[in-house]
């Protein structure tokens, strides 16, 4: 029997040349494909495949807030992640969405359908070097509501629309920016926002 898969990935071009990867071999099925993160969980319970191979950065909503409710939704589904960057904060939060696998995309081409086999039979699945990296990588000391604001931030959100967004007073966000700014050891709001992606703490 062939393992079903779900591709998540918002470059037509890169979705194209996974899937044709994927289907080369012959116990491997991509049964939908997707290019919004917001898409993956309703295709999934729609398609019910084994293993979701979802890029980290999609459009709608961000792949590893996509894997954390497929496990919610469809816990049968395994989940490996792509990457462009090997981020440790990244990797830490996968882990945390419960994803089963995390692959970087210039891994070698055979690596792919090795991982999807060992995501659905269980195996977690994780580069070797991230994960020491992983290990040694600071905890984020921001808390969920600071990083709601500098990840609104880091859109080019000023503080009277991160209010807006989060219902909160101007005065507030602000106080929020300057502890983010304080507990990163940052510079400034540029400086923050720059270590938290760095860091893999906010997509």
């Amino acid at each position: 029997m062939s393992l079903k898969i779900l591709l998540a990935e918002d470059v037509h071009m890169i979705r194209g040349a996974l899937v044709a990867l994927l289907e080369l071999e012959p116990d491997l099925e991509v049964v939908a494909e997707v290019d919004r993160g917001d898409c993956i969980v309703r295709t999934a319970l729609e398609t019910r495949p084994d293993v979701a191979v979802i890029d980290v950065d999609l459009p709608g909503t961000d792949g590893l807030t996509a894997a954390a409710d497929l496990h919610e939704q469809l816990p049968s589904c395994r989940t490996l992640i792509l990457t462009s960057l090997g981020r440790p904060g990244t990797l830490r939060r996968a882990l945390s969405a419960h994803v089963t696998g995390f692959l970087l995309k210039d891994s070698p081409p055979d690596q792919l359908a090795l991982a999807v086999r060992s995501v659905a039979a269980g195996r977690r699945v994780v580069d070797p070097q991230l994960a020491l990296a992983a290990w040694d990588c600071a905890d984020n000391p921001l808390s969920a509501r600071e990083l709601e604001v500098l990840r609104l931030a880091a859109r080019g959100a000023d503080a009277a629309e991160i209010a807006g967004c989060l219902f909160l007073s101007k005065g507030t966000v602000r106080n929020y920016l300057t502890a983010i700014v304080s507990k990163l050891g940052a510079r400034n709001r540029i400086d923050a926002i720059r270590l938290a992606e760095e860091a893999g703490w906010i997509p």
